[in-house]
């Protein structure tokens, strides 16, 4: 959603890198062009006054008179600032101390709310809580069927006494409702209400009774990020006339230009406190400020990689494949499995588009086929398990062979064979404490090296090997002289988790070969 905006913010910051000093025409000029960039995207008027007032205040302060790099300190100020228009800190979910936790969402028809309900419901689902589905939206035909099915596929119980389409009383039925999670032993209710074409009084009068009938903990209002300023309109219209507690955005997955998701915080004084963005019942989580300026910023968005990980990978398994790994006993089996657990985190275009500085990739990201890991995994399943155990073995007759019975080429096979040899490689020097190709880099350190493996010491002084090519010796003795400590080649944040390790997660790389 936020691409245009991220490319013009990237080209804006692309002119101020080499100088050491800003004039004030360069604080205009930066100052200008992010100005024209937020308007583009639809960010409301009075957020960009805001926003740039701030951003040109702080820039000709001390903090970047005063900064070994200037740029890189303006790019921090917009992202703090950006971090404020957001909302500052992640708002969660404040539960009841005695339960049920009455959730009500409301919103505009069109906006997926009733979608959004089961999302809701799966995610509080995994975070140990029992919900119950209360389908109050009486009006919309099928709106109560969507719901239930909704419902059955999240795994989550859908309480709707009413058929719908016009029948029934939805403050009758949201009152039942929580008197039914009460009654079955359920910790949170999440109701979901009518919406309409607009905002009318009709709206706001229904949402008021059912708002007074059950005393909602939280009110959600659902919000869709495509409508651009429509969305901040009718945010503060019903906040005024009915309230609520934080916002969810939808549809952020959208190729609109996403004014409002910059806007509405900033504008209704409420957060926005959850997001979704794909069609998926998975594509939902908290929204984090922080997190949302990185990715605008083309600075990546490591923590939510970190947290899918977490959440997918099995912890044991990734071992036994690192410890095989430095054995050099990793199998095309092993890479097989590496690869169906990468895909339960997702889409892999997303996930490589959360890290950092992939802008510079958005093309070969846009085009790249999902399927192709299925083409991989269909060539792989086509070898026998001595293949897989020992990949050399593949010569040209086995090669055809396994391509016919992948309904691939016998050059995709080869193809996939050279890649396995490539990673495997790489990945076991990483493994090992250096990275191929890179004179004096340090290594990430991910593990102990191979028994009975000792690496060489460095010779210093006159005993130290030189390379005969002078473009090398100069990075061997550039890498010397720096002395980075370990892992900093690698630019990590520093906000990562203590426990966190690198070597859990995939190797990505491999797929935009």
């Amino acid at each position: 959603m936020f691409t245009t905006l991220s490319d013009r913010l990237s080209e804006t910051f692309k002119a101020l890198r080499g100088k050491g000093r800003l004039s004030e025409a360069d604080i205009d000029a930066t100052a200008r062009e992010i100005r024209l960039a937020l308007l583009e995207a639809d960010v409301a008027l009075p957020v960009v006054k805001d926003f740039i007032a701030a951003v040109k205040e702080r820039a000709r302060g001390e903090e970047v008179s005063q900064a070994l790099n200037p740029a890189q300190q303006v790019v921090k100020i917009v992202n703090e600032e950006l971090v404020g228009i957001l909302g500052g800190e992640t708002r969660r979910l404040t539960f009841a101390k005695t339960p049920p936790t009455v959730i009500m969402l409301a919103g505009l028809q069109g906006s997926g709310k009733t979608t959004l309900a089961a999302k809701l419901a799966l995610w509080l689902k995994d975070q140990g809580k029992s919900p119950l589905l209360v389908a109050a939206d009486l009006q919309r035909p099928n709106a109560v069927n969507q719901l239930q099915v909704n419902g059955e596929r999240a795994g989550v119980t859908v309480f709707a006494p009413q058929p719908g389409n016009g029948v029934g009383d939805p403050v009758a039925v949201s009152r039942e409702g929580v008197a039914e999670a009460r009654r079955t032993l359920h910790d949170v209710v999440i109701i979901d209400t009518a919406g309409r074409l607009g905002i009318d009084e009709e709206l706001m009068r229904q949402a008021a009774d059912i708002r007074d009938a059950v005393t909602p903990d939280e009110i959600l209002f659902v919000v869709d990020a495509m409508i651009g300023q429509d969305a901040v309109n009718t945010a503060q219209a019903f906040l005024d006339g009915v309230g609520y507690d934080g916002v969810v955005l939808t549809k952020l997955d959208g190729d609109a230009r996403g004014g409002a998701a910059l806007s509405i915080a900033k504008m209704t004084g409420k957060p926005v406190m959850f997001a979704s963005a794909g069609e998926k019942l998975t594509d939902f989580d908290l929204f984090h400020p922080d997190r949302m300026a990185s990715r605008i910023l083309d600075m990546g968005d490591l923590l939510t990689l970190i947290e899918q990980a977490e959440k997918t990978f099995d912890a044991e398994q990734a071992a036994k494949a690192a410890a095989k790994l430095q054995e050099g006993e990793f199998t095309l089996d092993d890479f097989l499995e590496q690869m169906q657990q990468v895909r339960k985190m997702g889409s892999l275009t997303k996930m490589l588009g959360m890290l950092p500085g992939m802008g510079q990739f958005r093309d070969q990201l846009e085009n790249f086929d999902e399927r192709e890991i299925d083409r991989i995994q269909a060539i792989i399943q086509s070898m026998t398990p001595a293949e897989r155990a020992n990949p050399k073995m593949i010569d040209g007759s086995r090669r055809a062979r396994i391509a016919k019975g992948a309904g691939r080429t016998v050059a995709d096979v080869n193809q996939l064979v050279d890649r396995f040899f490539e990673a495997r490689k790489m990945m076991q020097q990483m493994a090992r404490g250096g990275m191929p190709g890179l004179p004096g880099s340090p290594g990430m350190g991910l593990g102990k090296k191979a028994k009975g493996r000792q690496a060489p010491q460095q010779k210093k002084g006159k005993g130290a090997r030189r390379s005969g090519n002078p473009a090398r010796a100069a990075a061997e003795a550039q890498g010397q002289k720096d002395g980075a400590p370990a892992g900093s080649a690698f630019g990590l944040p520093a906000d990562l988790p203590e426990d966190f390790d690198p070597s859990q997660l995939p190797d990505l790389s491999k797929y935009l070969k």
